[in-house]
């Protein structure tokens, strides 16, 4: 086959123009100059094609070649992506570092992103023998790409008929056929590895309402506005507000089974503690390391920018491919505002009409296209799989401004809001989550599941508590006009109230070994303490008991409560029950 050429005719930054491409296509890869640079063709004009590069472009000259490659920008999947560290368009940064013994990515170098190398013990399924009929995502055997993630093999979509002929048990690289599938007599070889376009989603059988918590750790996440597997959310806050330290938390506490982590275009700094960090933190689960169950592509600020854009193309397709296998995946990108800055880069070099603050119209469709894809499915093919993606973008809108486009539009697409708040980070209240501009639209459709696995009254308890903290924001205005020592009694039992819930609830410190991790157990424990001595002291202050006095006979065992999220473990939580009725007791004294 002939190949297909161009030429480069101008080229501006990360953008060349070619011209005399025969039959370009939209989204096509093209390789571009001598050194053969990948780029995506993303306009067409008559006989020119512009190709965004994903790599410098300095030394390029016009009338240097360029050459179509025909296919899409496509994600490689198999064994072998757990554990590694991509760049934007999935080239595996560590064997480029041993490979060019550079600090440095150089221009042009590729290599595959699924090691070609490496061979893994193919475990062939049970249930199939030659004969039967397979289809997509038919389950053909397995192999255990880490201790913790067993890697089901599937048949490729496009590939149907019968099976012919499926390999032993033994060592396979993913390229060696381990079956073949015959179709109107032609035959077609079946191996590890699969391509799939980034920019296209994998098809499922049938979305399923998001009913299962993501578990977090994290009292206030987990308890005001929990987060549901195969859901959508967004963390926007100001510089300083730590998105960062709540996405590692997120990261290394949920109950995922795949975290695959993308920074596209943070700061080289924030990047690396990233890299540096993960590969030494602990899965909380199982104790193994934290990388045997993650994926991290890094895309830092100083990369080029048309990589930033592709990047959550390429990991929400590996994110589906696990899904695909039946797992809980939790894709975190920080932050979707580098991303967004990115495609209002390639906009004005497209010469684009620009929309609100510069940014380009189709901006609000881009982000639907991204959070469309997270949910959880019932997956193409046999045996039955349930899997989800859940999908948590950062957001850094500048001066903490949320009415700044990318958050307004981000809005339209998420469930999950969890708002940081400035005020609250610098008075070191951390995580910095405002507990009254946040929200979660998948409250009511988790209560099931609380209710049947941890406890019945969680819903109860948990408005109760909201409802107090709902309370106390309407009364701070009337605070500051006229002081708290004039508020009615029962409005100081509110105020006091929510501070313990405040300072021994919504406060939760990352690294602290007992108080970074909340089990449900120990969250419900907890709530219910404070709802109950809400209740119980409400009795008294209406019986006429003054707040003060209920604050000075308990003030030992409330100090004990609010330092309970870091002195109790997990495993102790005998003791908060034991907590809670000696609160009550003293109270039941008060009122004697």
């Amino acid at each position: 086959m002939q190949e297909r050429k161009g030429r480069i005719i101008r080229i501006s930054g990360s953008l060349v123009v070619a011209e005399g491409l025969p039959m370009p296509q939209m989204y096509e890869v093209a390789e571009v100059g001598e050194q053969r640079l990948v780029g995506e063709i993303v306009r067409i004009d008559g006989d020119r094609s512009y190709i965004q590069v994903y790599e410098s472009t300095s030394g390029l000259r016009p009338g240097e070649p360029v050459y179509g490659t025909g296919s899409p920008l496509s994600v490689e999947l198999g064994p072998g992506l757990i554990g590694q560290i991509f760049d934007g368009i999935q080239r595996p940064l560590k064997r480029i570092a041993e490979t060019s013994k550079s600090i440095f990515v150089l221009r042009g170098i590729k290599l595959e992103a699924v090691p070609r190398d490496r061979k893994y013990v193919f475990t062939p399924s049970k249930e199939l023998k030659p004969g039967d009929k397979v289809g997509p995502g038919d389950i053909i055997g397995y192999v255990d790409e880490t201790p913790l993630i067993r890697h089901w093999i599937m048949v490729p979509h496009g590939v149907s008929g019968r099976l012919i002929e499926i390999s032993p048990e033994g060592e396979y690289s993913v390229e060696d056929p381990i079956a073949y599938v015959e179709a109107n007599g032609e035959k077609t070889a079946v191996r590890m590895l699969q391509k799939w376009p980034a920019r296209r989603p994998r098809p499922f059988k049938e979305k399923l309402e998001p009913e299962l918590p993501m578990l977090t750790g994290m009292r206030i996440l987990d308890t005001l506005f929990p987060m549901a597997k195969g859901g959508t959310g967004a963390i926007p806050g100001g510089f300083g507000t730590g998105k960062t330290v709540t996405l590692h938390s997120l990261a290394m506490w949920s109950d995922a089974r795949v975290v695959i982590y993308i920074g596209c275009g943070e700061r080289g700094n924030e990047m690396t503690e990233v890299l540096e960090k993960f590969p030494t933190y602990k899965d909380p689960w199982s104790g193994r390391p934290l990388m045997e169950r993650t994926i991290l592509i890094a895309n830092t600020s100083n990369m080029p920018v048309s990589a930033r854009e592709a990047s959550i193309y390429v990991g929400v397709t590996m994110a589906e491919y696990y899904r695909d296998m039946g797992y809980d995946v939790l894709l975190v990108a920080d932050s979707t505002s580098r991303w967004a800055e990115a495609l209002r880069e390639i906009a004005g070099r497209l010469e684009e009409m620009p929309a609100e603050e510069g940014y380009p119209s189709y901006l609000q469709s881009r982000l639907a296209e991204f959070y469309e894809r997270a949910g959880r499915v019932i997956a193409v093919g046999e045996p039955k799989r349930i899997g989800s993606v859940t999908l948590v973008g950062a957001v850094s809108p500048p001066g903490a401004d949320f009415t700044e486009p990318v958050t307004t539009h981000t809005r339209r697409f998420i469930r999950v809001f969890w708002a940081l708040d400035t005020a609250l980070a610098y008075s070191r209240h951390y995580p910095a989550i405002n507990w009254i501009t946040s929200y979660s639209a998948y409250v009511d459709t988790v209560t099931g599941w609380w209710a049947k696995n941890v406890d019945k009254d969680w819903r109860d308890l948990r408005d109760s508590l909201y409802s107090i903290l709902l309370r106390e924001n309407e009364l701070r205005e009337i605070v500051r006009l006229i002081g708290p020592e004039n508020l009615s009694e029962p409005d100081k039992l509110i105020m006091e109230t929510a501070r313990i819930i405040r300072e021994g609830f919504l406060k939760q410190n990352a690294y602290d070994k007992i108080d970074a991790f909340a089990s449900p157990q120990k969250q419900v424990k907890l709530m219910r303490a404070m709802v109950n001595f809400y209740r119980n002291a409400k009795k008294l202050v209406d019986s006429g008991v003054p707040v003060k006095v209920i604050r000075e006979k308990t003030q030992d065992l409330i100090t004990e409560l609010i330092k309970a999220r870091f002195t109790i473990p997990n495993e102790e939580l005998d003791k908060i029950d034991e907590l809670d009725r000696r609160i009550t007791e003293r109270l039941s004294q008060i009122g004697g």
